[in-house]
């Protein structure tokens, strides 16, 4: 895993950018994984954005991301934002990958979003616990073994509300047998 250190960088910088171009983000993926279940190693950053703004401010945010650092093949990223979809960015100095997604994946996340301390003094947004659960789940659905790991350590500490607002939204993406196949396993991790 990558020193601390180099994740606080990287996000600081990523923060920076998104506020000054007035874009809402929250983390997701393996940080959020870490913040609701429990330490485990994750080797870049997960990013969600607001689209309708990331559209709009297309050209201030490519300016200031390669001004603070990082590098993006603008032609990949620009049809990335035209059309809705993830795309990469590199932090230089740190050597970490982003991953910079579009809201979409789960309708309305960033409106759920808390905010959590995911590095000692370091609090920024977050997916809600039931929409990390549903995004692993998601990638679970795709062959992700960790993710289904992910899964259960989240739901462990989750409220009976947040779970059952998962299995509502499992169930209305079909993956309801699929959740309860993956809260049924031993973790072996």
């Amino acid at each position: 895993m990558l020193p601390v250190e180099v994740f606080r960088s990287t996000l600081t910088k990523l923060i920076g950018v998104l506020q000054h171009s007035g874009i809402r983000f929250h983390l997701t993926g393996g940080i959020t994984a870490v913040a609701y279940g429990e330490p485990r190693m994750t080797q870049d950053i997960d990013v969600v954005v607001d689209a309708v703004a990331a559209v709009r401010k297309r050209d201030e945010l490519f300016a200031a991301l390669l001004e603070a650092g990082f590098y993006l093949e603008e032609s990949t990223a620009r049809a990335a934002i035209d059309e809705k979809r993830m795309f990469q960015i590199l932090d230089i100095e740190e050597a970490l990958k982003l991953d910079l997604y579009l809201e979409g994946a789960i309708p309305g996340e960033l409106d759920r979003s808390v905010t959590a301390e995911v590095l000692p003094g370091l609090e920024v947004p977050i997916a809600s616990r039931s929409d990390a659960a549903l995004s692993k789940l998601i990638w679970a659905g795709k062959g992700s073994h960790k993710s289904r790991s992910d899964v259960r350590r989240i739901l462990e500490r989750a409220t009976s509300a947040e779970t059952a607002t998962v299995r509502h939204m499992a169930s209305e993406r079909n993956l309801l047998g699929l959740l309860e196949e993956i809260l049924g396993e031993p973790d072996l991790d």
